[in-house]
Parts: structure tokens; sequence; C-alpha cells
């Protein structure tokens, strides 16, 4: 980690595990509280990151690039975010390739652009320049897949006509998964800390509930797809769905949280076994043979296979689908390590 010299801003590049190739994981821009939380969350997300490789199956280590910024940002804001854009590209650059980055919570492909100048270990850049594009569509389509997995086992069909689904964030995944979820017929609650995400939602027939509101809504399926953190020992037991499964990661505050979810029949789908599409679109960028959008659509589609593998160890183990996706990733790193 190193102060940006340019910007000014606190950036920082978390490596959990190289072991399956180049450290693969995004950029979240962010306002942090201090240093301290940015590290931790560098950290706990680079940790998801190779866990959300290993599952999948990818030849990738996983790692998440952080870069703290000013709260407010003041006069010259865009200039600061080009500067520290400039500034992570940098930092990545400096890292030789064992660790390449693309977009997330508060950056953008235009976003990646910038970083580009700075480096060439950068994905997620737009079809015109090489790249796959953004790759929210992809985190989008693998959610939904895992959706319909969960709707499977708990109420037989994976059919979303009917279902009632409580969606928490509309950002750039959240919407997408909004979208197709109306899309095949279910009825929506979503809410969003943007009160400018109403219009989505009135476009979609959604109704609106307030942030603190729609975790405890009577649902079918609970989505968060906003900021992690969110599950914990009191929020548990408030859920209104018995089906948890969105976009969001490091949705448990803490591991245990998952058996809590079992004790109460909640069915939880481990947020980074959902939400590995975009990953795996941005693994298919970076294969020899170049992009193929149909290969990436095949491959994010298989996360519910995945999912569904998972579900079946931890039923027949008598243990949660997180403990179950765990054993999966450390015998997938332990062979790419030659353990």
């Amino acid at each position: 980690m190193r102060r940006g010299r340019r910007s000014g801003c606190f950036t920082i590049v978390a490596v959990h595990s190289t072991a399956r190739g180049p450290a693969l994981g995004g950029c979240r821009l962010w306002h942090y509280v201090d240093s301290r939380a940015a590290v931790r969350d560098a950290l706990r997300l680079s940790r998801a990151m190779t866990f959300k490789s290993a599952v999948a199956g990818l030849p990738l280590g996983g790692g998440k690039g952080v870069i703290m910024a000013p709260d407010p940002v003041v006069a010259g804001e865009r200039e600061w975010r080009s500067d520290a854009l400039l500034d992570f590209g940098d930092t990545v650059e400096s890292l030789g390739g064992d660790y390449v980055t693309a977009e997330d919570v508060g950056t953008s492909s235009r976003d990646m652009e910038t970083i580009a100048l700075a480096t060439r270990h950068v994905t997620g850049l737009s079809r015109r320049l090489g790249g796959s594009g953004d790759p929210s569509p992809w985190t989008a389509l693998g959610v939904q897949a895992g959706i319909e997995v969960c709707c499977e086992r708990v109420f037989g069909t994976r059919s979303l006509a009917g279902r009632t689904i409580a969606i928490s964030g509309l950002g750039n995944v959240g919407g997408r998964v909004a979208t197709a979820c109306a899309e095949a017929g279910a009825t929506l609650l979503v809410s969003d800390i943007d009160p400018r995400k109403r219009a989505l939602a009135e476009g979609l027939g959604a109704r609106w509930a307030e942030p603190d509101a729609v975790l405890s809504a009577p649902a079918d399926v609970f989505a968060p797809c906003a900021l992690g953190g969110l599950l914990d020992h009191e929020s548990v037991l408030r859920l209104g769905a018995p089906i948890v499964a969105g976009a969001a990661n490091n949705q448990l505050a803490g591991d245990e949280v998952a058996s809590l979810l079992m004790e109460r029949g909640v069915l939880w789908a481990p947020d980074f076994v959902v939400n590995a599409g975009g990953i795996i679109n941005i693994s298919v960028e970076l294969e020899a043979g170049g992009y193929d959008p149909r290969r990436a659509g095949e491959l994010v589609r298989g996360i519910g296979t995945t999912l569904e593998r998972i579900f079946d160890d931890a039923a027949a183990g008598g243990v949660s689908p997180l403990e179950a996706a765990m054993v999966l990733a450390r015998a997938r790193l332990a062979e790419a390590a030659g353990g």
C-alpha cells in the first residue's frame, strides 16, 4: 500500500492467493472512516475473491484494490478522481502482473480506461478497446441462476413466476437482477439508499421499501445486492424470506452466521459462488484465444450447477452451504498449489 503521489489518496492492493495464477480483483473506490477500515475491507474482499475464483474453477488467484476517497470530495472532484485512478494504476503496474484489476463498487468501465493509461494489467475495458466491457450483466446472470436453483430447492421449481423477490440495492448489478426477475414474472419489492432509484422501481412495477425494512418484509427470496456485512446475529432473526441469494460480497458479518441461517431454516447461497459471473466473464477475456461472449455465457450459467453441487454436499455432510463451498474452494486451491 502507498500514498498516491498525485492525489493524496490512500491506495491499497491486497493479494490473498496467487496459487492459481495472476490475482484478479476489482478496484473499489469508497469513503472509509479511516485507513484501517480500508485495509480491513481490502483483506476481506481479496479473501472472498480467492475463494470465488477457486469455486468457479478458474486459473486465477484472488485480490482486491481499494482507493480510500476523502469524504466529501470537494472542489476539483473530477480532477481528483482521475489522479486517484492513475495512482492506482501505478500501484497495479508496480506489481508486475501479479495483480490484474477490474471495476468494482464506485468505479466503471470508463474508470478502467483511465487506469489503463498507467498499467497494462487491467480488464473490463470496452469492446472497442479489446476488452469484454461492463461485467455487471454477467454478474447479474449468475445471481439469477443462483436464485433459480434456490427456488427449486425450496419450492420445487426454478420458475420465478409469481415469486416475491425483495432486492436490496439497485446499482449496476442489483438493477439488472431486478429487471431479469421482473421479466421472469416475479413480483418485486426493492430498496436503495439512493432515492433516485425509485424511477427504476416504478418502471419495473416494483414496490418500494426503505432500506431498513426490505430485509424483514415477507418474500420468497431476499437478494442483497448492495454492500456486505448485512447478515449478522440480529438481522438474521428478522429475515422475512426462506431464501437469501444476492450479488453483495461478504454478506455475512461472520462465518458463524451461516450456521445460524441453517438453524433458522433459511437457504443461503454463498455470495462468492453466485456473484462470480463477472470474474468468470473476465477470465474468458484473459484466455489465449481471445474473448468469446458465447463461451462466457455458458460458463456463467454453470454457476447454477456449481451451486447444486454445494447444496448436495452440504445436505450430505449435515453442514451449512458455506462450509461445503469452503471445502470445495480449499480442495481446488490445494490442487492448484500441488498440495
